[in-house]
């Protein structure tokens, strides 16, 4: 039996009660394996989600595109970006822009999710790629921003690298839906990337992240195979090997004859 698609108003009334399953996911294969998997919410690179084959892969999926601000641009740059993508079936966009960027979104009811915590696009701001929300008044930053989030009126939040003390807390005191990276099991989804739980990544690994497969070592071996074979190619080739008879068409005998014939007539 299919799935249904949760709504906001589902994820909302999910808070709280179980802690919901949440990937980033780059390819259409990698959203087909996460419905087929039963994974409750995917971001996604918003040219995903616009490809018309997406909702056959991933009907159920609670789908989020995301990119960040500076490659989307200024409020009216978002809606329009927001309105395309939400046309094509995605459920709520995600939005590292400013709180009335946000408002914007929300104003026009696109569904709206944020960030606190480590903020790759932001880093700077809070030192770096590192724990956010380890002092008392660090947290309370993060506790304040998620309050601006709630009046700006997104649904939820990504919480990236925060203790896990700190999430908690925040998340009991906010209607938003929290969206857990490496800040622990007191929020309401659990939030990892594919390429890490596959093992593609090939650079950091984050603190939070957690290899399932190797498929790195996969990748190695195919190639290697992808190389043995195009120089079994060439070799083949400059022997002679290939193409052998069966690889080829001839030609009827009398129509050869015949074509010969015209061929050093002319």
């Amino acid at each position: 039996m299919s799935r249904k698609r949760p709504t906001v108003a589902d994820l909302r009334a999910m808070k709280g009660k179980r802690q919901l399953t949440m990937l980033r996911v780059l390819t259409m294969d990698e959203a087909e394996a996460a419905e087929r998997a039963g994974v409750d919410i995917v971001s996604v690179p918003p040219e995903l989600v616009l490809d018309p084959q997406y909702r056959d892969a991933a009907p159920s999926l609670f789908t989020m595109p995301g990119d960040n601000f500076y490659e989307i641009g200024t409020a009216g740059d978002f809606v329009r970006w927001a309105f395309r993508l939400y046309k094509a079936s995605a459920d709520a966009v995600y939005c590292s822009a400013g709180f009335a960027t946000v408002k914007r979104l929300a104003d026009d009811n696109i569904p709206v999710i944020g960030h606190v915590g480590l903020i790759p696009s932001r880093a700077t701001w809070t030192g770096g790629f590192k724990a956010v929300g380890k002092t008392a008044d660090s947290a309370m930053q993060i506790f304040e921003a998620v309050k601006q989030y709630e009046a700006a009126g997104a649904i939820g939040a990504e919480i990236e690298v925060v203790p896990v003390e700190v999430a908690k807390a925040i998340s009991e005191r906010t209607s938003l839906i929290m969206l857990s990276m490496g800040a622990g099991t007191g929020c309401d989804a659990q939030y990892l990337f594919a390429d890490d739980i596959l093992g593609q990544n090939r650079g950091h690994m984050p603190r939070h992240s957690k290899v399932y497969r190797n498929f790195a070592a996969e990748y190695d071996r195919l190639q290697a195979e992808r190389i043995a074979a195009f120089s079994e190619y060439v070799a083949d080739v400059n022997s002679l090997a290939y193409p052998e008879d069966k690889h080829v068409v001839h030609m009827d005998p009398d129509q050869l004859g015949q074509f010969m014939e015209k061929i050093d007539a002319g």
